[in-house]
């Protein structure tokens, strides 16, 4: 595991990145439009793509912390603001797999701000009537393979960090007993991501069963897409979960 100063500086610096994505889109009618609808769109199709893991009494609150809490359509600049503000007591108030998560989870936040952003402008006039056609069009057009590869290696890396916390018969102490000092210091709703992820990873158990069933749907659609395949955009679940 990277020491703390390399996990705050890599937390830091895609913090801006994605905060400065976001104040561009803010700052044009036009461009918030387009990534309002654009995230709506995509939120419905995860939902779509992933609907027996989201009803599975095992892992419905995994994938609703997947798909809530780590890709949404609300604006999220307050908490950029407030993780910006408070990013020197961080690395004395929480631990380094902590950091670490967090830092994760700013960084899968900050690469789907850019492709949005490059989705947004390739859609084109097809924003405001997105279908699979013109979706799989723009993702062949934005291109950055590596960059979609990746949002799925962070989202693997994230639930791999989360298992073995919860695995940890001292973790769920350890976040109790942060909780008021993380308050305190400002971080309370970084303390309520990681307490919701804990309580989620933690109730389904091993993780390798969820993620190879979520990621490798992913992982199949981009190959389609890159392909020239759209349908899987349209498709629900296969297999089922359990």
């Amino acid at each position: 595991m990277d020491d703390k100063s390399e996990i705050v500086r890599r937390l830091t610096s895609r913090l801006e990145r994605g905060a400065a994505l976001r104040a561009a889109a803010k700052a044009d009618a036009t461009i918030a439009d387009g990534r309002q609808r654009l995230r709506a769109w995509q939120t419905v199709r995860l939902a779509r793509s992933h609907a027996d893991l989201l009803a599975s009494r095992r892992f419905g609150p995994a994938a609703t912390f997947f798909l809530a809490d780590l890709y949404s359509a609300n604006d999220i600049s307050a908490r950029d603001e407030q993780v910006r503000t408070v990013v020197p007591v961080m690395t004395t108030v929480l631990p380094a797999w902590a950091l670490e998560i967090v830092a994760d989870a700013i960084e899968l936040d900050a690469l789907s701000e850019d492709l949005d952003a490059a989705m947004v402008a390739a859609l084109g006039s097809r924003i405001g009537n997105i279908d699979a056609e013109a979706y799989g069009r723009a993702y062949r057009k934005v291109d950055r393979r590596e960059d979609r590869e990746r949002q799925i290696q962070l989202i693997r890396h994230l639930g791999q960090s989360l298992e073995r916390l919860a695995r940890q018969r001292i973790a769920g102490m350890t976040l109790s007993l942060m909780r008021k000092p993380a308050r305190l210091a400002g971080l309370g709703d970084l303390q309520e991501f990681l307490e919701r992820g804990y309580a989620a990873v933690r109730r389904m158990g091993r993780a390798d069963e969820f993620l190879d069933l979520a990621i490798g749907r992913e992982q199949r659609l981009l190959e389609a897409l890159f392909a020239g395949d759209d349908r899987l955009l349209e498709e629900g679940p296969e297999p089922q979960a359990a």
